[in-house]
C-alpha cells in the first residue's frame, strides 16, 4: 500500500495510468470529497455517488447516482432481499442495473467510484467492471473501505494505485487538490 501525502501544499502533478483510492473512518467525508470533485470535474466526471437516504434525522439506506443522470435505490432498511449488510438489505439488481454501465472508462473523462465497500463488493459483475475501469487508461478517483476484506486489500495493494487518507483535518481541501492530481 502506497500513500500519498496531499496534506504538503507543493504543486501536484498526476502520474500517468495511476488511480487514485480515498480511505478514512466511515462518516469523515469520503462521498462529500468525490461528489465536491465532481462538481470540480463538471463533464469530465463520470461514474457514480452513493447517496445517504433519511427520514427525519434518521439515515434509513442508500442511493445510488451517477453524473448523467441515472439514478434508484441501492439499500434500506425494510428493503426485502437475500443480501443484508448491517440493518441495510442491498438491491443488487438496481446496483448492477445503474452502476456497471456507469463504470465504463470514457475517453477524456475521470471515473469517480463512490465507494468499493461491503455493499458494493456483493455484486461479482461490479467486481469485474471495477477491475477492468483499474486497467484502463482513464483516471480513476475512488473512495474504498478502510476496513479488512480480502478483495479491497489486493485493489489497495495494486501499484497503479495510491492511497489518499481522508481526515477531518484535510477533508475541507482534497477535493482540488485531486482535482488538481487527476484533471491537472
Amino acid at each position: 500500500m502506497i500513500f500519498i501525502d496531499l496534506d504538503n501544499t507543493k504543486i501536484l502533478k498526476h502520474i500517468e495510468n495511476m488511480n487514485y483510492l480515498i480511505t478514512g473512518l466511515p462518516g469523515v467525508g469520503k462521498t462529500t470529497i468525490l461528489k465536491e470533485l465532481g462538481a470540480l470535474l463538471g463533464d469530465r466526471a463520470s461514474g457514480f455517488l452513493t447517496i445517504e437516504v433519511k427520514e427525519g434525522k434518521k439515515r434509513i439506506g442508500f442511493d445510488i447516482q451517477t453524473f448523467d443522470g441515472h439514478s434508484g435505490i441501492f439499500a434500506r432498511e425494510s428493503l426485502p432481499s437475500r443480501f443484508h449488510i448491517g440493518r441495510y438489505g442491498v438491491d443488487l439488481d438496481s446496483f448492477e442495473r445503474i452502476a456497471i454501465p456507469a463504470l465504463k472508462p470514457i475517453l477524456n473523462k475521470i471515473l469517480i467510484i463512490d465507494e468499493i465497500g461491503k455493499m458494493e463488493l456483493r455484486s461479482n459483475r461490479f467486481r469485474d467492471a471495477l477491475l477492468h475501469a483499474l486497467d484502463s487508461d482513464s483516471p480513476l478517483v475512488a473512495a474504498i473501505m478502510q476496513s479488512e476484506n480480502s478483495f479491497a486489500n489486493s485493489i489497495k495493494a495494486r501499484s497503479d494505485c495510491k492511497l489518499i487518507e481522508a481526515t477531518l483535518k484535510n477533508r475541507e481541501y482534497l477535493p482540488e487538490r485531486i482535482y488538481k492530481l487527476c484533471a491537472g
